[in-house]
């Protein structure tokens, strides 16, 4: 429910509450997210070569932004924690930009949407290498995570504008 400011996560008093999903109906959703680091060119035949000392950055941050989607309601606070069906994090090398992009895909049946853990995904993929690489570069640059997709539920489907389908 939108109380008069348009906002769900407050009620009529403006305090901050967790959204009731009991009435929703279970859809399946689905969301993509993605966003890059910008590094400097040692970092980038590092990751591109397998060579960084901490060993395999794009294999850790898969992990660690599987996790993330995981764990998403334990980090943001209202959240509702969700049964993931369903993650993947994917990484394209951008050679001409110095920079590697993270996408997300998350999917879940059930009463909310998943947009956020797609989101947290690749917030901290992109956070692990930079933990990784931080030795050879503080200078990483994290921009432009987005969402670029959502499908399911009441609102439908969602498609960011000014992006090409992967």
């Amino acid at each position: 429910m939108a109380y008069e400011n348009g906002l769900t996560h407050f009620d009529e008093s403006g305090l901050a509450i967790m959204v009731d999903v009991s009435e929703k109906k279970e859809t399946s959703r689905t969301s993509i997210a993605s966003g890059r680091i910008r590094v400097n060119k040692a970092v980038y035949e590092a990751i591109e070569q397998g060579t960084a000392k901490k060993g395999d950055v794009l294999g850790t941050a898969r992990i660690a932004g599987i996790m993330a989607a995981k764990n998403t309601s334990s980090v943001i606070p209202l959240c509702h924690p969700l049964p993931i069906a369903k993650c993947s994090v994917d990484f394209t090398m951008l050679p001409e930009e110095c920079a590697v992009e993270a996408r997300a895909t998350v999917k879940v049946t059930g009463q909310t949407g998943v947009e956020i853990e797609a989101l947290h995904s690749v917030s901290v993929a992109l956070l692990t290498i930079y933990d990784m690489c931080k030795a050879l570069d503080k200078g990483m640059e994290i921009e432009s995570i987005h969402l670029d997709k959502k499908t399911g539920g009441k609102s439908g489907t969602y498609l960011r504008k000014n992006i090409t389908e992967k």
